[in-house]
């Protein structure tokens, strides 16, 4: 049989094989002055999976009061967590640390190549993909770091890969790790984190666990997020061997006027205070990183309520972040998602 010369013009393609691991979360603005925060919300806020009114009336909503007025308001608030000197924003540094974490497990795996990206801002799912491909990788594990499904998170993160996807003339082999709401290894690192940071254990009345909202309107529809957030919460319960009323479930960050997921956050602490529970203890489990709606929104704010209202013990609980628990979770999914890939090449 002839063999077929390669032509003088023939393309250059770079080697592939090697797998690429990428780590998404929401995203971070780049500042907390006016444009930033302009820019950063308005690339949120147009996305049709978090907000899916008709086009052209969100349009002028958004570009009217919203952008004109939010920016300043969510600035001050970013400001109260920002770290000026080294990541800016509590979740790109956790995101940052995740990585590098990860990255030191697979260092010996020499055709894993580990990285991470923003669903908002900066650094972008497009280019990040692009790096892994100039890499040689052939393949793509994403990781959504969103323990629960929504399609406000999860599907949106799948949406930009996808609309990347559809450029690309060599496709590499796609991979998406699917939510982890009732992992067991997650629900231990919940209890092991509540465990290790819970303070006043012996007088403590309720545990708050709030999840980020979504409208009442998109659950209905058939998104499945309320019920990975009841079934999280039923289980960690069930790890901690603690009594059902002990537990609370909340949801919290609602916007816009429609009903959103309830029991709501902030009323719920106003009213535990109001009726005499003076010492409570709040975890964000639908975050593995904390951010703004956790240091900010119940660190300092759901906090003042309590206080104002006749509380007295108010604890925050951290989110996984990149403890122990967590790093070893992530690797555990990973790995798990890399069975028949053949990662185990060792330098």
């Amino acid at each position: 049989m002839a063999i077929i010369d390669k032509p003088e013009n023939h393309p250059s393609f770079p080697e592939k094989s090697k797998i690429g691991v990428l780590l998404v979360n929401l995203g971070t603005p780049e500042g907390t002055d006016y444009w930033s925060m302009r820019k950063y919300l308005k690339q949120f806020l147009m996305d049709k999976r978090v907000v899916d009114i008709f086009r052209p009336l969100w349009w002028l909503i958004l570009n009217g009061p919203i952008l004109t007025f939010r920016p300043s308001k969510s600035g001050k608030a970013y400001q109260k967590i920002w770290d000026k000197d080294n990541y800016g924003s509590p979740l790109r540094k956790f995101t940052i640390n995740q990585t590098s974490k990860i990255k030191k497990i697979f260092k010996n795996y020499k055709n894993i190549s580990i990285d991470y990206a923003m669903r908002y801002g900066k650094p972008e799912i497009e280019k990040t993909l692009n790096k892994m491909t100039e890499k040689g990788c052939s393949k793509i594990l994403l990781v959504p770091l969103y323990p629960q499904y929504a399609a406000s998170t999860s599907a949106t993160v799948k949406d930009e890969v996808f609309k990347w996807m559809l450029k690309q003339r060599w496709q590499p082999d796609l991979r998406t790790i699917a939510p982890w709401f009732d992992d067991q290894l997650y629900i231990k690192a919940l209890a092991e984190t509540i465990k290790k940071n819970i303070i006043n254990k012996k007088n403590l009345d309720k545990l708050v666990v709030s999840f980020h909202g979504i409208p009442k309107r998109y659950f209905m529809a058939g998104d499945p997020y309320h019920c990975h957030c009841i079934k999280t919460a039923r289980l960690l319960k069930e790890e901690l061997k603690w009594p059902d009323d002990k537990i609370l479930v909340t949801f919290q960050s609602r916007f816009g006027p429609e009903p959103w997921l309830q029991p709501y956050t902030d009323e719920t602490i106003i009213d535990l205070a109001k009726k005499g529970q003076k010492n409570i203890a709040v975890i964000a489990p639908g975050f593995i990183s904390d951010c703004l709606e956790t240091l900010e929104e119940i660190n300092v704010e759901a906090r003042e309520l309590f206080i104002e209202n006749g509380g007295e013990s108010f604890e925050y609980i951290p989110c996984l972040n990149d403890n122990e628990y967590s790093i070893k979770f992530l690797e555990y999914i990973i790995k798990q998602n890399l069975l028949g890939w053949n990662y185990k090449t060792i330098n």
